[in-house]
């Protein structure tokens, strides 16, 4: 009984975290520092209320998705599409209409993942 309440209240901690940093999106700042943005990718995003917003609504959802308990292997194909999409975004350039479907692209995908990982979460509870 004590891992089922450890469990479920570590996802209550992870989806609560989720809806705080979904509310830091709407601030519109991105996700790191822009005093230190070095790629023109970064320089764009930061240069840009809407990107910047993409990358804080990114970010929370890579934050929940880094949270969520996954079967073995998932966590290192996580962390391999995670690098995929900063070199994908690095390869947009300063290009904004390539890095919005970028990031648009990726909050879906990260939507995705969450979503399985709970469903998959529950059902093994």
């Amino acid at each position: 009984m004590k891992t089922n309440f450890r469990n479920s209240r570590h996802l209550t901690i992870v989806l609560s975290g989720l809806v705080c940093l979904s509310t830091l999106s709407a601030a519109g700042a991105a996700s790191f520092d822009c005093s230190e943005a070095s790629g023109a990718d970064e320089k764009a995003v930061c240069a840009s209320p809407e990107l910047s917003s993409l990358d804080s609504e990114m970010a929370g959802l890579w934050y929940g998705y880094k949270a969520m308990p996954l079967l073995m292997g998932a966590s290192g194909n996580r962390q391999d599409e995670a690098q995929a999409f900063l070199k994908s975004r690095a390869a947009c350039g300063s290009d904004t209409g390539c890095l919005t479907s970028l990031y648009k692209k990726r909050i879906a995908t990260l939507q995705n993942n969450i979503d399985w990982a709970v469903k998959n979460y529950c059902n093994n509870q």
